[in-house]
């Protein structure tokens, strides 16, 4: 999907990887990453729901392989992507076995584009070096990147366990959270440098330590940011179903990314039942494009609505349009190049109607209960017409739908100028 960045927000230095065809780290715009939650055996479903993600705007997508029977529908799984036209890069999400699979699978090796390698799951004891060593020694064989996902849910216990006796003794110990955070940190690092001796080069190692706690992920993420030059990625471990995992992830995600921190994010959403998985990709991005970091899709402008508004009219068409350009991203990107950056309002009366209305591309002001119902359209800061009767969302989609046509043209070359709408403040 094509997407603007914001080239003056202040970014951390990081190492550049590549993914397939996108880039991560070293400037790079921040990539939007999702996983599906199919069983990879069932490859069609799978088909399917990596897909849909793609088609919302996810740039990379992570799949569990955790059995013989998923390793082995990973190619065909790619190859029926390819056949759709969907490029995406899989992620294959390894625990366990990890070491097993990619040894005894060489098409699901290579088929993936990276491989997510979670160290405090990879083996106990002697075991776990020897373990660790095969899944990277198969990423150099298939010049496969990585990522070094620590999960505070699933820490290396002798590790810990170790860090707490050292910690025992010390005459100023840090405190039990200070010290889970330390483990994060360490055992990621530890093991990227483990990596890196094993052959793997540096540009091909992302680094993770999730947590579920906002505070704690805000912590750990700053300290990472400033111990390693690798590319990070960053998300709440589980963060949640609905409104909380929207607002925890878009919580500890803002402060980091306003920061400079973080070249990857997923927002970790627990689907309410019968929702659609797409929904973490639209969260995230909309997070970015929020904080003015990136532009995916118009958004839409819409007042609360209050007593004045007492007519559910105005929320109707917000969404309405809100869908309508969204479902038309997939073709308008392609299209109209810079298309994404466009701002719509949808207002509900005369209070901020006008106001808000002039200030973005293409703005209607509704009637609010008692005025007059009649609806003022502003384009680039100017009254153009005025709608009434029973086509108003008709007539304003087709607006929209001619605005796009007409100041965004193919090839890339931007025909519209932003207008300046000036602010007057009374005496």
């Amino acid at each position: 999907m094509t997407t603007t960045q914001f080239s003056s927000f202040p970014r951390r230095q990081s190492q550049a990887m590549v993914v397939e065809h996108v880039t991560i780290g070293g400037g790079a715009p921040v990539v939007v990453q999702s996983m599906t939650n199919t069983d990879t055996a069932d490859a069609d479903s799978t088909v399917q729901q990596v897909y849909e993600l793609w088609q919302a705007g996810s740039e990379l997508v992570r799949i569990t392989v955790n059995s013989p029977e998923a390793a082995a529908q990973v190619g065909l799984i790619r190859q029926k992507l390819d056949a759709m036209g969907c490029n995406v890069p899989l992620i294959g999400d390894f625990h366990y076995n990890g070491h097993k699979l990619l040894a005894q699978y060489p098409d699901c090796a290579k088929a993936l584009a990276k491989y997510r390698i979670n160290p405090g799951n990879v083996g106990k004891g002697s075991k776990r070096d020897e373990q660790f060593a095969s899944m990277i020694e198969t990423a150099i064989r298939y010049n496969k990147p990585i990522r070094i996902g620590v999960n505070w849910g699933s820490l290396d216990q002798a590790k810990m366990a170790r860090m707490m006796d050292e910690n025992g003794i010390k005459a100023e110990p840090l405190s039990a959270e200070a010290l889970m955070r330390e483990a994060l940190i360490q055992s990621a690092l530890e093991s990227a440098a483990q990596a890196e001796a094993l052959g793997l080069p540096s540009n091909r190692i992302t680094i993770s330590c999730k947590v579920s706690n906002v505070q704690d992920l805000i912590l750990v993420y700053r300290e990472l940011a400033q111990r390693c030059t690798y590319p990070l990625h960053l998300g709440l471990t589980e963060a949640g179903m609905g409104s909380k995992g929207i607002v925890a992830s878009s919580a500890a995600l803002a402060v980091l990314l306003h920061e400079g921190i973080g070249d990857t994010i997923r927002i970790s959403l627990t689907p309410e039942p019968g929702e659609s998985r797409t929904k973490e990709v639209i969260v995230a991005q909309e997070l970015l494009q929020t904080m003015g970091i990136r532009s995916f899709t118009p958004l839409v402008t819409a007042c609360p609505g209050c007593g004045r508004t007492t007519s559910t009219f105005f929320q109707e068409l917000a969404q309405k349009i809100q869908s309508y350009l969204r479902e038309q991203m997939p073709i308008w990107a392609k299209k109209y190049p810079g298309v994404e950056t466009m701002s719509v309002a949808v207002m509900g009366c005369v209070v901020n109607g006008p106001g808000e209305s002039k200030m973005a591309n293409i703005g209607i002001s509704l009637p609010g209960t008692g005025e007059t119902p009649v609806a003022p359209v502003f384009v680039d800061g100017a009254k153009t017409v005025t709608l009434k009767g029973d086509a108003i969302a008709e007539e304003f989609q087709a607006i929209v739908k001619d605005y796009v046509q007409a100041n965004y043209a193919e090839g890339g070359k931007l025909r519209r100028t932003n207008k300046v709408i000036p602010i007057q403040i009374a005496a």
